[in-house]
């Protein structure tokens, strides 16, 4: 009795475990704001082909609303940018001459945070959100859009990138994982970014209702409720009294 006492600990704590190295967190537009968004571009390769004078390449934090990204009633929608071409008319760096946008912009919103503050500075971090809505035209002329959810990982002080998991944006729920407990060093301190990017040409604000946006909400994340973790708990036990008795 005392041996299958033991025994059942042992399991117990084997299921724990499985709670404990693992972490899910879904969307929460409350986190974003002017600091915690992100616009990369460069030349687009319909430029390079046709203006191969024209655009350019650069990188920084942008406002919401430049990139733009809009948040109402706890949804995020991302469309094209537009701000570079109405604001520059003329300008070849941001307009080809036949009126397409010179560079592919990389527009990011995140929520930014710490391995720690996560609880899984070394195990499986998930990132769940639904998508209800994604008209992008993927295939437009000069260049299509698309949007992805992704996590980045981050030494303190951003000294080194470990790099990053993304996944497509389609209608429904989904989620994209990264793996800290293989893929960084463990450290709690690290920084972690999870969010949106839409990636595509700048676009003519006269034109760009064309082109579509995509829309994400959160998704339901189930709480870890001891009534859960007995659960897991159960399930592991029972799995080792199946083994145990099997020999």
């Amino acid at each position: 009795m005392k041996n299958l006492i033991k025994y059942s600990t042992a399991c117990v704590l084997a299921g724990a475990a499985l709670n404990i190295n693992a972490a899910t967190v879904t969307m929460d537009t409350s986190t974003y704001t002017d600091a915690t968004t992100y616009m990369s571009w460069n030349q687009s390769a319909y430029t390079a082909a046709n203006y191969p004078g024209n655009g350019g390449s650069g990188a920084g934090g942008w406002s919401l609303g430049a990139l733009p990204a809009t948040i109402s009633g706890g949804q995020l929608t991302l469309s094209p940018n537009v701000n570079t071409y109405a604001d520059n008319p003329g300008v070849t760096y941001w307009i080809n001459g036949n009126g397409s946008g010179a560079n592919n912009m990389t527009g990011a919103v995140y929520t930014q945070t710490t391995a720690g503050a996560l609880g899984v500075s070394a195990g499986l971090l998930t990132f769940t959100y639904d998508v209800l809505a994604n008209t992008l035209d993927g295939s437009a002329p000069y260049g299509g859009y698309t949007a992805n959810a992704f996590i980045k990982v981050f030494t303190p002080g951003f000294g080194y990138f470990f790099g990053l998991s993304s996944a497509a944006l389609t209608p429904g729920v989904g989620s994209v994982s990264f793996d800290l407990g293989s893929l960084t060093d463990g450290n709690a301190a690290n920084v972690v970014q999870y969010g949106f990017e839409l990636v595509g040409p700048n676009a003519n604000p006269a034109t760009v209702a064309s082109l579509g946006l995509v829309t994400i909400a959160a998704a339901p994340v189930p709480e870890p409720s001891t009534l859960a973790l007995a659960g897991m708990g159960g399930m592991a036990l029972l799995t080792c009294f199946r083994r145990r008795s099997n020999k």
